[in-house]
């Protein structure tokens, strides 16, 4: 039995930016060591002509169904058209609408703005919104879709081909990070090893880091470790779309929430940890470090590479070409010796690794004869 929280040892990169906070408290809270990447950043829209022109075409004509995606967003639409002079205009014909929204948050600006919501998805996912809309019946209708800084291409490409006329409403903008050493810095880790899990809250985010990956030559080298190595979750399928686009694989909770994320990512590092038993000690593989006999021992990125290799094949004989071949960035053969060194320190137990001469090393499991 071990006293360790469930995601001690493991290094996790977040790319959000409005949540990010959010998010990291509470893969803190599980033991996690968090590592800070934005990919993008809301603005307001620099000229807000856009947001005028859908406001003014959702008042010369009737629309039938409002979607508030953000009470954020919902708020600032608003607020926008108390600043023209038409907000009471603007409420009116919202309430003449059967109202849309995407979560608890969206409902209460709406509800502060004097309307009522006809529905709100238990799951506060896009995806059970737009599945609602399209079991409804929207052929015909006008539907006005409020955006808060993301494009929502596939929600409004499948009401558009299901016939219904849709009115975007844009009233922030995503953009690129401020400063993007962080970000770059975060898929440097990915890409070293560094990195044991990705949770994304946004698709533009998701969207952003593959566009700086692909920027600065590591696109290929991002996909394949983000596809084989690190544990990708979305807090949705929209999320999920750009990762999906290049064959990355996600998990995703059941509910689109930021708890059910964080718990989606504790609990799914945790089903994939190795477990072994090699001298006499109980040994749990973690992404940068090990619990041995319960006891959390951080082990450094080229060790943990000979440890992983050795527990793929536990009590077998791992040569050295193979062991080389696993080490971040290679080397060369006295480069595992080394890293072979250096896993029996951190590991506590000399014994738990042996060498078998002119062969190369194995960990202390019982197996039947090689040979």
């Amino acid at each position: 039995m071990t006293d360790a929280l469930p995601l001690a040892g493991y290094a996790i990169g977040i790319t959000a930016a409005r949540r990010a906070d959010e998010l990291g408290a509470l893969l803190v809270r599980k033991g996690a060591a968090v590592r800070c990447g934005p990919a993008i950043r809301i603005v307001p829209l620099a000229d807000d002509s856009e947001l005028y022109a859908a406001t003014r075409l959702l008042l010369d004509e009737p629309v039938d169904v409002v979607v508030a995606t953000t009470g954020i967003g919902f708020r600032g639409w608003t607020e926008a058209a108390e600043g023209w002079g038409i907000g009471d205009e603007l409420i009116d014909r919202l309430g003449g609408a059967h109202v849309l929204t995407r979560g608890p948050k969206a409902k209460g600006a709406v509800r502060a703005a004097g309307l009522s919501e006809a529905y709100s998805p238990a799951s506060e996912s896009n995806a059970e919104l737009l599945q609602y809309l399209l079991d409804s019946g929207v052929e015909g209708q006008r539907v006005a879709v409020q955006l808060h800084g993301e494009p929502l291409p596939y929600f409004v490409d499948s009401l558009r081909a299901a016939g219904a006329d849709v009115v975007e409403v844009p009233v922030y903008r995503w953009v690129g990070p401020a400063d993007p050493g962080p970000l770059d810095r975060l898929i440097d880790s990915v890409l070293d090893g560094s990195i044991d899990a990705m949770p994304f809250t946004s698709a533009p985010a998701a969207a952003s880091m593959l566009a700086m990956a692909s920027r600065t030559g590591r696109h290929a080298g991002l996909v394949d470790a983000l596809s084989r190595r690190v544990l990708v979750a979305c807090v949705g399928p929209i999320t999920a779309g750009p990762l999906a686009a290049v064959g990355i694989p996600t998990v995703q909770p059941r509910r689109a929430r930021i708890g059910a994320l964080a718990r989606e990512v504790a609990d799914t590092l945790v089903a994939r940890s190795p477990r072994l038993a090699a001298a006499g000690r109980e040994i749990e593989l973690r992404g940068q470090a090990a619990l041995v006999d319960g006891e959390l021992r951080e082990v450094a990125p080229a060790p943990m590479a000979v440890l992983r290799a050795l527990a793929h094949r536990p009590g077998h004989v791992v040569s050295r070409r193979e062991l080389t071949a696993a080490l971040p960035g290679g080397g060369e053969e006295h480069a595992v010796e080394t890293a072979v060194g250096r896993l029996r320190t951190s590991l506590g137990e000399g014994k738990l690794v042996q060498t078998v001469v002119k062969r190369g090393y194995r960990l202390a499991v019982a197996v039947e004869d090689e040979s």
